[in-house]
């Protein structure tokens, strides 16, 4: 199983997949947490680009997506190979280049062999509250740029049918809401077994 948690800057996602992981793991079960842009040197490479001034500009954003697709191959074998007892929890995956690069059709085009997840779930959140939960070590972290990029995800959830969680609550309450979530979609039942349904 795949699930992928999505959101602008702020959103909070990597407080929450490490909470539903700790959530998981107290339960028993064999779960796992990916994080975009990896560990790998490409990964690293993103990171250290992220930063650039010119993050935001259009031949860096499509440096930036070739980079990001290259990523995501490296964790392609690893997704592929995870079998129904397994969880794999992603903190983003090829839905937010979509959201947040331009040239859509692209952007689907160079991600076409990474694997869709089962599950996504996106926090949503307005872009002024994330910007104050941000650091601001990123280009990204900004009111303007971060409201064009929500309205894409919404965009998509509505398309691809995401599941919506509002990520303006506190810690606690998020967190229970993503439990509610995923004890519907999964499927845990009473003693907190799992059956997996098929898709």
């Amino acid at each position: 199983m795949y699930i992928c948690l999505e959101g602008i800057d702020g959103a909070g996602k990597s407080t929450q997949v490490k909470l539903i992981k700790q959530w998981l793991d107290d339960m028993g079960y064999d779960v796992e947490l990916l994080v975009e842009p990896t560990s790998s040197p490409v990964g690293i490479l993103i990171r250290k680009m992220l930063q650039n001034p010119k993050a935001t500009d259009p031949d860096f954003q499509k440096t930036l997506g070739l980079l990001f697709a290259a990523d995501r191959m490296i964790l392609k074998d690893k997704i592929e190979k995870t079998d129904e007892k397994r969880i794999l929890i992603s903190d983003r995956c090829f839905y937010s280049s979509m959201a947040y690069q331009n040239h859509l059709e692209w952007i689907k085009e160079i991600n076409r062999f990474a694997k869709k997840p089962d599950m996504v779930i996106l926090l949503d959140i307005d872009e002024k509250t994330a910007v104050s939960r941000c650091q601001g070590t990123d280009k990204f972290e900004n009111e303007t740029f971060l409201k064009k990029v929500r309205h894409n995800y919404l965009k998509m959830a509505k398309k691809e049918g995401f599941i919506i969680i509002d990520a303006s609550n506190g810690v606690k309450l998020i967190h229970h809401n993503l439990k509610k979530a995923l004890a519907s979609n999964l499927g845990i039942c009473d003693g907190g077994i799992i059956d997996f349904k098929q898709s």
